[in-house]
């Protein structure tokens, strides 16, 4: 006789999980424009900058670089953009 091992409450299948699914709206659009303070670099080597939580990567910057940017691509999680014009990081006087 074989035992029948339980791993917890059986659950329905509900399809592609369900929830996630969702349309979420992005606080930003494709071909928009925006001024944003690169603050990381990703692995690839791209600046990341948050929009409303959402990660924007930017090639060719680095981190304090303040710069004008173009979504050229929007994801589930993150979003890319291009640079537009590299402005200078304002500088406090002491």
């Amino acid at each position: 006789m074989e035992e029948r091992r339980r791993f917890g409450p059986r659950r329905e299948f509900r399809g592609r999980g369900e929830g996630r699914g969702r349309f979420t709206p992005k606080p930003v659009e494709t071909g928009k424009e925006y001024e944003v303070d690169v603050q990381e670099t990703s692995r690839r080597g791209e600046g990341i900058a948050r929009i409303q939580g959402l990660v924007i990567f930017i090639p060719n910057t680095k981190p304090g670089d303040h710069v004008k940017i173009r979504i050229t691509r929007i994801s589930r999680r993150f979003a890319e953009a291009e640079v537009v014009e590299k402005r200078e990081a304002e500088k406090t006087e002491e």
